[in-house]
């Protein structure tokens, strides 16, 4: 089965203190991309959380979005600076002393002086507060390989009948090129006589060979049974399991390129006509492909 490689998913694990909420959104990619936005406290285990990830996807671009509603993971603590304290004690003291002031300064006081009280945060993963950020991340990557295989599914059903398609067009193709060297013999003979103003004997045998020639060269027999060879691989290659879209990639550029040859070979109205329509048809494919896994 294949997959697309364009998908959301979201999951939300809740705790008595927070909650972890992970959302996941895949785009089209050459490679495997994983880019993380996580809390700061959570910056330990991005790693784990990117082979998590990497788990359920083997190709395109994932963006990965974390956000904890609570306290969780912060740990507050209260700092006093009492050497700076003291400093400022002591010269109460002498500010008492010198100008003979009875007032007693007291400690409500000395904790509202600047820089004395600082409140100091501490951020923590607890080994179950990192599995329950694991937890989320993994139901939101298995929601969103779900929702790659649906579109997976749509993307099979279009590529199968788009090959159809190029097989029905390459049975016009196939029936009318026996005619071009029909016609090609026949324009030949008329144009023979036209410029000999039938005066002149034909030359039979030049012309057999003339016709010979161009049959050689306007032959488009292999490329037809190459581009059928092509149509049967890709169906073969969308029963496969895994990431199979470069595979595609690369049958579809070959099947552009017989088609491409097939057009310069064959100089029949009929046949050109098909080609186009098989070349319109190769297109889309590519484009579908694209989205693949």
């Amino acid at each position: 089965m294949i997959k697309s490689m364009t998908g959301f998913g979201r999951a939300v694990v809740e705790e008595e203190q927070y909650s972890i909420t992970t959302e996941i959104r895949s785009v089209n990619h050459r490679f495997c991309e994983i880019q993380v936005r996580l809390p700061r406290q959570l910056s330990i285990i991005e790693d784990k959380i990117k082979r998590c990830v990497n788990e359920y996807i083997n190709r395109g671009k994932a963006d990965v979005w974390i956000s904890i509603d609570g306290e969780k993971g912060i740990e507050r603590k209260l700092k006093i600076d009492w050497a700076l304290l003291d400093q400022y004690v002591a010269a109460q003291e002498e500010l008492r002393e010198r100008y003979e002031v009875d007032e007693h300064i007291r400690y409500q006081q000395l904790l509202t002086l600047p820089d004395i009280v600082n409140i100091q945060e501490k951020e923590q993963v607890t080994d179950h507060f990192a599995k329950q950020v694991l937890l989320s991340v993994e139901r939101a990557a298995d929601q969103l390989c779900q929702m790659r295989e649906e579109e997976g599914k749509n993307l099979e059903r279009d590529l199968k009948q788009r090959l159809e398609n190029v097989e029905t067009t390459l049975i016009e193709i196939e029936k009318f090129a026996p005619e071009v060297q029909k016609i090609y013999r026949e324009r030949l003979y008329k144009r023979i006589k036209d410029l000999t103003d039938q005066h002149l004997e034909t030359d039979e045998t030049r012309i057999l060979t003339e016709v010979a020639l161009f049959a050689d060269k306007s032959n488009i027999d292999e490329e037809i049974i190459r581009l059928k060879s092509h149509v049967h691989q890709f169906k073969d290659i969308l029963k496969e399991t895994g990431a199979v879209g470069r595979k595609l990639d690369f049958l579809v550029q070959e099947m552009n390129r017989e088609s491409n040859t097939i057009g310069s070979k064959a100089n029949d109205y009929s046949i050109s006509k098909n080609v186009v329509q098989l070349k319109s048809e190769i297109e889309k494919i590519k484009e579908q492909v694209q989205n693949i896994e």
